[in-house]
């Protein structure tokens, strides 16, 4: 999480174009385990990176859509974030504020091949990316060659530091006790269809996070074996960098002014069981270079908290 935490997932109609997932795999998909941990559960202080604060915290509800990409050479046989070994070869992450290590879905919502992999360090430090993953998890998913990738990233519980433990949906005592290292203010969205929704933390007093992407539900040894599953998604998604939502109007139309310098910011609506939001963005775009430049302009317009989301 960031500073203000102005910054917010779509709330996206992926959700209406999003069926339930099948069950088999691709053929001659490799059936790969999770791997090994030689790490400690932890959560983590915030941190500051480039002028841009992180703040980890437990987040069981966590389902956003962004870009990936994958990260390789210059951590081959160093340290993760929570001690463990980088290998190159394993189905492993980074997450800038989620738990360590916990297990995650990752989608490419551009093919349908999707993989639970394990985050276990932090990063990435690159605006514009949701996750880094490994090398051979971006070989998996399709996206090795081109670098990155749409996708879509949901939490499914903390990954065992024992190898031949079993996956859970419990929170290590660790975590589950440790006090979330979020600023004050928080601000609860009634849950919403398909996901619950998450509590976002900021200044202002109507800023939120919500989430209508529905849960994926897939069979209980996927979640441990790490098979690549092929999962229904949109024939056609784009780009926004999203710079706030709001449940105010007035509060976005005051975001859109402060950051025209940026260029065209749209504000769009969308009803949330009786609740309408407000969202500040640019876009769409259909290439992630046209949408990491969008972003740049944010940045410099002083949103520092500006996010890119993948939605219809």
């Amino acid at each position: 999480m960031l500073r203000h935490i102005r910054t917010v997932l779509s709330v996206c109609a992926l959700a209406a174009l999003t069926a339930a997932c099948a069950t088999q795999a691709p053929e001659g998909a490799p059936r790969l385990r999770i791997p090994a941990s030689a790490g400690v559960y932890k959560i983590g202080r915030p941190y500051e990176i480039d002028g841009t604060w992180y703040y980890p915290r437990a987040q069981p509800h966590y389902d956003k859509t962004g870009i990936a990409s994958w990260y390789g050479p210059t951590f081959y046989g160093k340290r993760t974030a929570d001690g463990e070994l980088f290998n190159p070869d394993a189905l492993a992450a980074a997450h800038r504020t989620l738990p360590l290590p916990v297990n995650v879905r990752v989608t490419d919502l551009e093919n349908g091949r999707s993989l639970v992999v394990r985050v276990n360090d932090r990063g990435p430090f690159v605006k514009g990316r949701i996750i880094d993953v490994t090398p051979e998890v971006a070989k998996l998913l399709g996206f090795y060659r081109k670098g990155t990738a749409r996708v879509r990233v949901t939490y499914i519980g903390p990954a065992p530091l024992n190898p031949s433990a079993p996956a859970t949906n419990q929170s290590p005592a660790q975590i589950a006790s440790a006090l979330p290292a979020v600023p004050t203010g928080s601000v609860s969205v009634a849950p919403l269809p398909g996901a619950p929704a998450t509590s976002v933390a900021g200044t202002a007093t109507n800023q939120v996070a919500v989430n209508t992407l529905p849960t994926v539900v897939l069979p209980s040894d996927d979640q441990v074996t790490g098979v690549v599953t092929k999962v229904p998604v949109p024939a056609v998604t784009h780009i926004y960098v999203q710079a706030g939502a709001f449940i105010n109007y007035s509060n976005a139309v005051r975001l859109q002014k402060r950051l025209r310098a940026a260029g065209h910011l749209k504000i769009s609506s969308i009803d949330i069981r009786g609740r309408r939001f407000y969202r500040v963005r640019l876009g769409p775009y259909d290439r992630v270079s046209q949408a990491d430049a969008a972003l740049d302009r944010l940045t410099r317009a002083g949103s520092s908290d500006a996010a890119i989301v993948v939605d219809r």
